[in-house]
């Protein structure tokens, strides 16, 4: 994949990532002031319980987006230092095809399976 594509399909995936980011952490502010201004009006603990699962939910999704970004900014580092698109472990060629499904892919489809197993385990 030439390196034009491979910026303009990882800064496209950095404008997708970065407004859900922005708004998942609204959404935990808000439960947050919202956790806060009722604390001194009686709640079913269940309320409190849904409350508590809402904002952990959040809060874990706003993980989850922020290491998808780190991701692309290493991916977009790898492409300006020129070892972007090979496998972390052998350095081999990534193939276009997941380049395109996965911009800031670091290894092969063999190797994350394998990396995916010994995770597992």
């Amino acid at each position: 994949m030439d390196a034009d594509t491979a910026r303009k399909l990882l800064t496209d995936e950095r404008d997708r990532l970065a407004p859900m980011l922005e708004a998942v952490r609204g959404d935990v502010e808000s439960q947050k002031d919202s956790m806060s201004e009722l604390s001194s009006i009686d709640q079913h603990p269940g309320d409190l319980g849904s409350d508590t699962f809402e904002r952990e939910k959040d809060m874990a999704i706003a993980g989850s987006v922020e290491e998808s970004l780190a991701e692309v900014d290493a991916a977009l580092r790898r492409l300006d230092d020129g070892s972007y698109g090979r496998c972390e472990v052998d350095g081999e060629p990534i193939p276009d095809e997941r380049l395109q499904a996965l911009p800031a892919a670091r290894y092969c489809v063999r190797h994350r399976a394998e990396l995916e197993d010994r995770t597992e385990a």
